[in-house]
């Protein structure tokens, strides 16, 4: 599933070629991806322009002055601006088209994706409970060691609670805790406030690091040029089970924390 990397490079992208752009026509080629797509995608879009494309958590938002288009990517969804002539293929499911004859066109093979609907002046459910954006001031050591207190579930699960901080998913949550030092497996509420700061700082580090490089490549996910990401070839633990620590050259350890591969050092993290 694109990661929270992943929706930022294909916000980015999409950003400067959709941004101040005029809705002409919604083409919906099914009423329903994971959820039914609401009549107010092709009743309100077209006609409004394009303000600004933002992101919240792995969410896109399309904002017009009506409402904001709400889009996930789900498992292997993509977004990509063409020309309106573009032949369609398989799982090619909306098509906005804007007036400079270009589409925006979604496609989304499993149809684990989302369009939704934002009215003006609210905010959709699926954005109501989420933790703060990991690269903003909100997200700290010190907030992540008073949010842990009282916490025993282990602290890889504790860091990818939507919750708590969002956009931290199992790549980058695995060499985050890596790079800091800190054992997947223990548990939040017995993480120090220092180790937690390195934490925080480590997740920024990580995650600017892999925007810059456009994403993590791991099945589906490519940008809206067609590129795919390139820092997979970075990753430190993730899908390293059984190979070498890259630091101590030790065999890197794997189980399974809240139902999620995990791979750590076991001499490095503790």
């Amino acid at each position: 599933m694109p990661e929270l990397p992943e929706v930022e490079t294909t916000r980015r992208g999409l950003a400067p070629h959709v941004q101040g752009r005029r809705i002409e026509q919604v083409t919906l080629r099914r009423a329903n991806l994971r959820w039914p797509i609401p009549a107010e995608i092709s009743e309100q879009l077209p006609g409004q322009r394009i303000k600004q494309v933002r992101r919240r958590a792995k969410y896109l938002l399309l904002d017009v002055d009506d409402g904001s288009a709400l889009l996930h990517l789900g498992m292997s969804g993509s977004l990509r601006v063409l020309p309106g002539d573009t032949p369609l293929r398989a799982h090619d499911h909306v098509d906005i088209a804007l007036d400079d004859g270009r589409v925006l066109r979604f496609n989304d093979p499993r149809r684990f994706g989302s369009l939704l609907w934002q009215p003006a002046g609210q905010v959709h459910e699926l954005l109501q409970a989420l933790g703060p954006e990991p690269l903003s001031e909100d997200f700290s050591g010190d907030y992540l060691f008073e949010r842990s207190r009282g916490r025993k579930a282990p602290v890889k699960t504790f860091l990818m609670d939507q919750a708590v901080v969002v956009g931290v998913g199992n790549i980058y949550a695995a060499e985050s805790l890596f790079q800091a030092g800190i054992s997947p497996l223990r548990a939040a509420g017995a993480v120090s406030r220092e180790r937690y700061r390195r934490l925080a700082a480590e997740v920024k580090v990580i995650l600017e690091q892999a925007i810059q490089r456009g994403g993590t490549t791991l099945r589906d996910f490519i940008s809206p040029d067609g590129a795919p990401g390139y820092f997979e070839q970075e990753l430190s633990v993730y899908g390293r089970d059984g190979l070498p620590c890259l630091h101590c050259g030790r065999p890197l350890r794997h189980a399974s924390v809240g139902q999620r591969a995990t791979v750590w050092c076991g001499s490095c993290q503790r």
